[in-house]
C-alpha cells in the first residue's frame, strides 16, 4: 500500500522522535497528525480518524497501554507501538490489548516503514477476504472457502488443530499475535498457558509449509511474544 493520502496519528512526548516522524512520513507520502499527551492522542484519533497510529507507551498523563485499550473500545485501526520499553511482558501486554505491532527505539526508517506496509496491508486484507476467500504468498496458497493448502501447487493436508491455527495467522496477516492470544482463539480460554501446545503445532506446521523450517519464510517468530505470518 502506497503512502499516498494514507493518514497517521503520531502520539509521542518526544520532540526529536516527532520531528524525525515528521520529516520521515512526509518524505514518504503520508499525512501526519500529532499529538503529545495521551488525552490529545485520544481526540486526534477520534476526530481524524487516522488510516494507522503511533503510539509512544511513555506518555505524560497516561500508559500507553492504557491508551490502546481505550482507542480499541471504539475503532480497529491499526496500532504500532513505539516505545524505548524492550521488556517483552510490555510487548505482550500491548498487542494483547489490541496493538498490532511494536517498534522498539531506537529504530531505523526501513524497519518502520516496512512495519507499516504490513500493519495497513493488514487492514486491506480482511476487505479483501470477505469477497476472496483466497490467501495467497509466494508459493504459498490457502484457500478458505475450499479448505485447501497448496504449496508450489501440491496440496498440502493438515490436521484440524493445524488448519485453525493456520487461518487465525491467515485472518490476521502481518500482525503479531501473541502465545496468549494464539492460544484463545484456537484451544480455548482454558488452555492460554499452554505454550507447549504452540510451539509443537507451529513446528508441524512450519515442516509442512516452509521449504526450510529452520529459516522460515512465511511463519515468523517474534521471540518472547508470539508469532506473525508475513505478508512480503
Amino acid at each position: 500500500m502506497s503512502g499516498q493520502e494514507v493518514t497517521v496519528l503520531v502520539i509521542e512526548d518526544e520532540p526529536e522522535i516527532r520531528r524525525f516522524l515528521r520529516t520521515t512520513l512526509h518524505a514518504h507520502g503520508f499525512r501526519l497528525y500529532e499529538a503529545v499527551t495521551g488525552g490529545d492522542g485520544l481526540a486526534e484519533a477520534k476526530s481524524r480518524n487516522p488510516d494507522l497510529i503511533l503510539i509512544d507507551l511513555g506518555l505524560p498523563d497516561l500508559d500507553g497501554t492504557e491508551l490502546i485499550r481505550q482507542v480499541r473500545e471504539w475503532t480497529s485501526t491499526p496500532i504500532i507501538v513505539l516505545s524505548a520499553r524492550d521488556q517483552e511482558q510490555m510487548k505482550v501486554a500491548a498487542l494483547d490489548l489490541g496493538a498490532d505491532d511494536y517498534v522498539t527505539k531506537p529504530f531505523g526508517v526501513n524497519e518502520l516503514l516496512a512495519r507499516m506496509r504490513a500493519a495497513l496491508r493488514h487492514v486491506a486484507r480482511i476487505s479483501e477476504t470477505r469477497g476472496d476467500s483466497v490467501f495467497t504468498l509466494g508459493e504459498l496458497r490457502i484457500d478458505l472457502g475450499r479448505r485447501q493448502i497448496f504449496v508450489s501447487g501440491k496440496e498440502i493436508h493438515l490436521t484440524p488443530i493445524e488448519y485453525k491455527l493456520l487461518t487465525t495467522l491467515v485472518r490476521h496477516a502481518g500482525k503479531v499475535l501473541t502465545h496468549r492470544q494464539l492460544l484463545k482463539e484456537v484451544w480455548g480460554p482454558l488452555r492460554v498457558e499452554e505454550a507447549h501446545y504452540l510451539r509443537v503445532y507451529m513446528r508441524q506446521l512450519r515442516s509442512k509449509l516452509e521449504e526450510n523450517p529452520a529459516q522460515p519464510r512465511y511463519l515468523h517468530t517474534e521471540l518472547g511474544v508470539g508469532y506473525r505470518l508475513r505478508t512480503e
